[in-house]
């Protein structure tokens, strides 16, 4: 039971601070995307000022190092905003190793403190014994060692819960940045044929 108390108290930190990570994610991210694509239109320095000033997000360090390249080609730029998405991705998939851990190890845990304690309650039982307090202890016994895997399903299924709840955020948070680093992408194709555009000769 000590181990699965550990894996309950690890696991409800590490659920509470996923679900304050998307939730603010999820309430600033678009806002802040939607400023920086209209301010680069107007001037790429206004749009990468404005990211450094919510550098904490992932999308403004994605968008930072393909904006701060100077005189980025078009697959320059590319290159730079799917090499800065691939960077964040362990943060998004932060401590989803754990959490598989403790789905697969809490009822296995469970189950062993179970037979464990099964050993222990029939041990005590003799041959002959149909009846009598040592019969009712064992029968107590039994049932406070079937505890340990209900505990172990209980902490298994919760955690399952949450990170497939995590898993289908990061899914979609994925789709988000590969959505915007395409209007990203389009807008700066834009500006850099127009800054290849020869001037017109005056007569």
């Amino acid at each position: 039971m000590w181990p699965l108390l550990g894996f309950s108290l690890v696991t409800t930190v590490l659920i509470l601070e996923r679900g304050w990570f998307w939730l603010r994610l999820r309430r600033q991210q678009r806002q802040l995307v939607q400023q920086a694509l209209a301010a680069y239109q107007q001037n790429p320095a206004v749009a990468l000022a404005q990211l450094q000033q919510r550098a904490d997000l992932p999308v403004a360090r994605i968008f930072m190092a393909a904006l701060a390249l100077p005189e980025a080609t078009p697959d320059e730029f590319r290159l730079a905003l799917e090499s800065a998405a691939q960077a964040e991705l362990p943060l998004l998939k932060r401590f989803h190793t754990v959490f598989e851990t403790v789905i697969g190890i809490s009822p296995l845990l469970g189950l062993l403190g179970t037979i464990l304690g099964l050993i222990r309650a029939l041990s005590s039982l003799r041959l002959g014994e149909a009846a009598g307090e040592r019969t009712l202890g064992v029968t107590a016994g039994i049932g406070e060692a079937l505890v340990s895997t209900a505990t172990g399903l209980v902490i298994a299924i919760i955690t399952l819960f949450f990170a497939n709840l995590f898993q289908g955020l990061y899914r979609r948070q994925r789709a988000f940045i590969q959505e915007v680093g395409g209007h990203l992408e389009i807008l700066q194709r834009r500006h850099y044929r127009q800054l290849m555009q020869p001037p017109i000769e005056r007569r």
